[in-house]
């Protein structure tokens, strides 16, 4: 039986072995790279709450974010949380997953975009897609019928391939 703890993020199938510590650091490095990029402050707090984002493929909310920054910090506060939530999100470094009322950090925060999700509804991970397709077929047909999309949401539910087979 597979560790669910192990899964390989992208699905692809691959039977290599993920080292998730390598995701943590990796996102962490372009994080602060791009934060400097554009004058943005990446403070300690701000950097521990998208440690803790990344620390799995699960997406996690709010106050699961708080309950652990309380353990380091006795002075963390909902506020805290959400203040350090909104400016990774306005800087792209992580994406809200609407259903779970959760977050999970972005694969690639280099440019702008809206993130779609595969969740896995047995082990809880999510993989971010990129569909150009999907993305040009829904404005596609908005602008068809005279509507112009403000926000969308696109996740979709299922079994990921090592769920399918345990």
């Amino acid at each position: 039986m597979a560790s669910k703890k192990n899964h390989k993020r992208d699905w692809a199938g691959s039977a290599e072995s993920h080292d998730h510590r390598i995701c943590i650091v990796d996102a962490l490095d372009k994080a602060a790279e791009l934060c400097s990029q554009r004058g943005a402050r990446l403070t300690q707090i701000r950097r521990r709450v998208l440690e803790l984002i990344w620390s799995s493929h699960r997406p996690i909310g709010a106050y699961s974010l708080l309950k652990v920054l309380k353990e380091e910090r006795a002075n963390a506060a909902p506020p805290t949380v959400y203040r350090a939530l909104d400016f990774l999100l306005e800087q792209g470094l992580v994406h809200r997953i609407q259903s779970q009322n959760a977050f999970i950090g972005c694969a690639d925060p280099n440019h702008q975009h809206n993130g779609m999700f595969l969740i896995c509804t047995d082990c809880g991970n999510a993989v971010e897609l990129e569909e150009t397709k999907i993305d040009r077929l829904l404005k596609s047909s908005a602008s068809s019928r005279g509507f112009v999309i403000e926000s969308r949401t696109v996740e979709a539910a299922g079994l990921c391939p090592d769920c399918q087979i345990n």
